[in-house]
């Protein structure tokens, strides 16, 4: 399996980059979109990279926020037959604090390659979603400031709209997670992949004894690690200090696991 990073908030490969993630993933049987970025980029990195985004089979929106979601449009224009998998919950109004709208574009929403899911969706062979909204959590950090609104008032997100992919090939299971809203020490706990991708959601945590705890709980489980995205650069450097299996992949850059 081979995960190409079409955009993220940093590069180390001369490409463009922004505030966001999108990811190329490409298994033995399937090309799959995980997220497309804040904008059009993620299609500008990938014509690039020579990777054809009208042959993508499968694309995954992992939750409802803009930096994730804002290049949806792009990608329907540019393939016209893969389907969208995201959460039931994921057009619900975003905020962060209690002005800017973070959420994804309402206008997308009655696409009809669109494939709302909840709890346990299996996409494929070896290819399933999860919400995990009824799992217990070991640690919360709160919403860092991060609102949706619901019944006419804004109330602190619960990330009801986030799923996580699950692929599960040649004996090895990979966890993809966007940004890790429900708390990346809560996931891995839930699932004790053998390979994590994704954003922790870490950057407003500033390095010290929390968050050497985090570092330390996550290095516990065994799993290997390679993070993006909102776990910030500097949370990235004080964790790595403490963390035998933990790499960071930039736009640009692929990994295969």
């Amino acid at each position: 399996m081979k995960i190409t990073a079409l955009t993220e908030n940093t590069s180390k490969a001369g490409l463009p980059f922004e505030h966001g993630l999108s990811l190329y993933i490409r298994t033995d049987t399937l090309d799959i979109l995980f997220d497309s970025g804040q904008t059009e980029l993620f299609a500008q990195n990938a014509e690039a990279l020579g990777i054809d985004l009208g042959k993508i089979d499968i694309a995954v929106l992992s939750h409802g926020h803009y930096d994730h979601g804002g290049g949806l449009g792009r990608f329907l224009e540019l393939n016209g037959a893969a389907p969208v998998y995201l959460s039931k919950y994921a057009f619900e109004p975003h905020y962060r604090g209690e002005e800017k709208y973070i959420g994804l574009d309402p206008d997308l929403k009655n696409s009809r390659r669109l494939i709302f899911t909840d709890g346990v969706t299996e996409i494929a062979e070896g290819l399933t979603l999860y919400s995990c909204n009824d799992r217990e959590k070991l640690l919360d950090l709160g919403s860092f400031g991060l609102n949706t609104e619901r019944d006419g008032a804004l109330i602190p997100d619960d990330f009801r709209h986030e799923h996580y992919l699950m692929i599960e090939e040649n004996g090895k299971r990979v966890l993809i997670s966007g940004c890790s809203h429900k708390g990346i020490v809560n996931i891995v706990d839930w699932f004790r992949p053998d390979v994590l991708v994704g954003g922790f959601h870490l950057s407003k945590l500033e390095p010290g004894e929390k968050l050497r705890s985090v570092a330390e709980k996550l290095d516990s489980y065994g799993t290997f690690y390679y993070t993006c995205h909102c776990t910030g650069e500097r949370q990235y450097g004080f964790m790595k200090r403490y963390m035998s299996r933990l790499e960071y992949i930039s736009a640009g850059e692929s990994i295969t696991v």
